[in-house]
């Protein structure tokens, strides 16, 4: 059937920036959109007058892009059409353990199911075209596959076993919910062990998909083995090119004296850091002194951008990075060791380039001025949050000019500054971190928990002030970087959640759009309760993720209209973003206009590169409380129930924070039914009730690597406490 034209429609002019001219997408995808059909390249080059060879190559080259990208459908008819036209979506699958999916399309929100037929053809994280063919019995839309544009996994890891004459790889990503099958046994591994699998051959819906083995990373109790699993399972980068290697010989290690032209000299003040005990890199420093009409604030930061030069291997590769990774006594780091523990970290008594946020509060205080600058700076201390708070708890007054006398100024400030957080509502979830100490083998040796000081709240307070400077500074200036942006909740979850609070006899304000303050004040009302920390962890769970985005979005959390990153350039790229256009808007110098288009697309790279490295933590922290767990089966511990759905009761022990299930086939014989607003189980005949907060004593009853889960069960003392109720 030949492609027919409506009425008047002609092709417009095709550009000429080519010796052999095509027309561009925009062109082809106006023509395809007012086309009937879809069409041949034959007809497309017809209507657009292409006869020469090279340009109908280079036709063929681009619309075989474009189908790559989802913009066009290459049927099976050998055409090329619109398809949206085709009600197709463009979307990423998301893999599910039990071997169903979802795809997430780009364009447009809601899921679409994918059964585990047609699961089967694809693997988590592949882009795909599919095609929308109803709601299920819940009401879900699903789908089915109509084209594969690309695959996500070429490398997977995971455990090799060989049973009855097969090999196959079992991925650590449970979202990769295929064995890959492995014909030869290629590297010599032992069954149990850790390897690594190239997929040689894709699934297809018939067959799993086929790989061989191509590096054997060891057992799964080698010490280090939960990092080197994550590393390839989330694909960091780890390994430095030359080329940013050669960068990295170029950094001078010493300031010297032809850096500091239009610099401001602060190395007579009294910059400390305060960090934890452990931490390598201190890209902040601060320093406090009162004033007549209050006081003055100096947050200096690395200056980072001084030494990574844009468009450079080592920008490129720390964009590629985005940020640091912090592992339990490791780091990914975002930039090489000689500048993030060397050059740019802000070490005591040696002189370092930094960029100053200068911030002056009057005595309630409310910032009535900032101003950014270049310094060069000299820390007095390196304190530690311990340190820090002890120095505020000396009796007598410190002596002015010293550490000590700094630390007191700046608690000073710091409780004006927590006044006015809770005057506008700023979000406070008190959490408590489980903190890992390692043997000499790096194996477990017990858990401790880290508890915030006033000194964390100190420093917290002072960098978002600088953070708020900063997101200030750039709209007014108008000079594109990423704002941190945290949406408010969703009218969904904040029906659940108001349903859930009223039968408690609490209540949310503010109507249909709550700010931060009513949060507040309802976590505030709660706060001498005893199910407290269940009303903490819903409200906590309503929340959506903060993200970074050219365009600026307000932050609800911290009930702030404006907020960028701009404290921790060492470790995360918006940051450097940040410092860059303040460098130049201080400068006076212009951003190139296609600069803008640029941040939009970092933003969601940076995103994408803070979810993952999250992702990758839990998953070693995950690892390491089994790798804990697993010779403490049979032992009994006390917790608290730290969440509940239709298939059991999380449980959190107290002191270690480690998390486990108590299946509901665990629990005191009964038929129980799950309250999704009560967030409870309740058991049908005895009346039984297990909610968050409620505090039992439970035995480990399996602890499960592979999976990252421990099981519990309960306690013959509480399973006869729950029966007598």
């Amino acid at each position: 059937m030949k492609h027919k034209k409506k009425k008047n429609q002609h092709p417009e002019p095709i550009e000429s920036d080519y010796e052999f001219p095509i027309p561009s997408r925009e062109q082809l995808m106006r023509f395809l959109e007012a086309a009937q059909s879809p069409a041949t390249i034959r007809e497309l080059a017809k209507a657009f007058d292409i006869v020469e060879k090279p340009a109908l190559i280079g036709l063929r080259r681009r619309l075989q892009a474009m189908a790559r990208d989802g913009q066009v459908l290459h049927t099976r008819g050998n055409r090329y059409g619109i398809a949206k036209r085709m009600e197709l979506i463009v979307g990423k699958v998301l893999g599910h353990p039990d071997g169903f999916a979802f795809v997430r399309p780009e364009e447009r929100e809601g899921d679409i199911f994918l059964s585990h037929a047609e699961a089967r053809n694809v693997l988590h994280g592949d882009r795909v075209l599919v095609r929308i063919g109803g709601l299920d019995n819940r009401d879900r839309p699903f789908g089915s596959v109509v084209e594969i544009l690309e695959r996500a996994n070429t490398e997977v890891v995971g455990r090799y076993y060989r049973e009855r004459g097969v090999g196959f790889v079992t991925p650590d990503n449970h979202r990769i919910n295929q064995d890959i099958v492995i014909p030869k046994a290629g590297k010599k591994a032992k069954t149990g062990q850790f390897v690594v699998a190239r997929i040689t051959q894709q699934p297809d819906g018939r067959r799993q998909p086929i790989g061989e083995i191509v590096e054997v990373l060891g057992d799964h109790m080698a010490p280090g083995m939960e990092i080197d699993v994550a590393i390839r399972t989330y694909d960091l980068p780890v390994e430095w090119s030359q080329s940013v290697i050669d960068d990295v010989a170029k950094v001078p290690q010493e300031v010297t004296a032809n850096m500091l032209e239009h610099r401001t000299d602060l190395r007579e003040k009294g910059f400390v850091t305060i960090d934890g005990a452990d931490a390598r890199d201190f890209d902040d420093a601060v320093f406090c002194r009162r004033t007549a009409s209050g006081f003055t604030l100096y947050v200096a930061i690395a200056d980072v951008a001084h030494y990574v030069e844009q468009d450079s291997a080592l920008d490129f590769e720390a964009r590629e990075r985005g940020t640091s990774v912090y592992f339990p006594n490791n780091v990914i780091p975002m930039l090489p060791e000689a500048l993030s523990n060397g050059i740019c970290s802000l070490n005591p008594n040696v002189d370092r380039l930094a960029m100053v946020c200068e911030m002056r509060f009057d005595t309630h205080g409310n910032m009535a001025k900032y101003r950014f600058y270049n310094a060069v700076i000299r820390s007095q201390a390196r304190l530690t949050y311990e340190e820090a708070a002890a120095l505020l708890t000396t009796s007598g007054s410190p002596k002015k000019g010293s550490t000590a006398f700094n630390v007191v100024s700046l608690y000073a400030l710091y409780e004006q500054l927590k006044a006015r957080r809770a005057e506008r509502g700023a979000l406070d979830f008190e959490s408590q971190e489980p903190y890992f100490i390692f043997d000499s083998q790096r194996k477990i040796e017990r858990i401790e928990v880290r508890k915030r000081n006033d000194a964390h709240r100190m420093i917290e307070e002072s960098m978002i002030a600088a953070n708020v400077a900063a997101a200030t500074d750039l709209i007014k200036h108008q000079y594109a970087a990423l704002f941190r942006n945290h949406d408010r909740p969703d009218p969904e979850r904040l029906a659940s959640l108001r349903e859930f609070l009223n039968e408690l006899g609490l209540q949310l304000g503010g109507g249909d759009q709550p700010s931060a303050l009513d949060f507040a004040h309802t976590l505030a009302s709660a706060a001498a309760r005893p199910d407290r920390h269940l009303i903490e962890a819903i409200l906590l769970r309503g929340q959506k993720l903060a993200q970074y985005s050219a365009e600026n979005g307000g932050h609800f959390g911290l009930a702030l209209e404006a907020y960028a990153h701009f404290t921790s350039s060492i470790r995360r790229y918006p940051d450097l973003l940040v410092h860059r256009a303040i460098k130049a808007r201080i400068a006076r110098r212009k951003q190139p206009p296609e600069y803008a288009a640029a941040v939009v697309a970092l933003g969601q790279h940076c995103s994408m590169t803070e979810r993952r490295a999250d992702e990758a933590t839990r998953d070693v922290t995950a690892w390491l409380k089994c790798e804990y767990m697993e010779d403490k089966i049979g032992e009994t511990f006390n917790g608290v129930v730290s969440g509940v759905t239709s298939f059991g009761v999380f449980i959190q022990l107290n002191d270690i924070f480690i998390e486990g299930l108590v299946h509901v086939t665990s629990l005191p014989q009964d038929y129980y039914e799950f309250d999704p607003v009560r967030h409870c189980l309740r058991g049908r005949a005895s009346g039984n009730q297990f909610s968050i907060g409620q505090a039992l004593e439970v035995v480990v009853a399996r602890v499960s690597l592979d999976d990252r889960k421990i099981d519990f069960s309960l306690s013959k003392k509480s399973s006869r406490r729950k029966r007598r109720k």
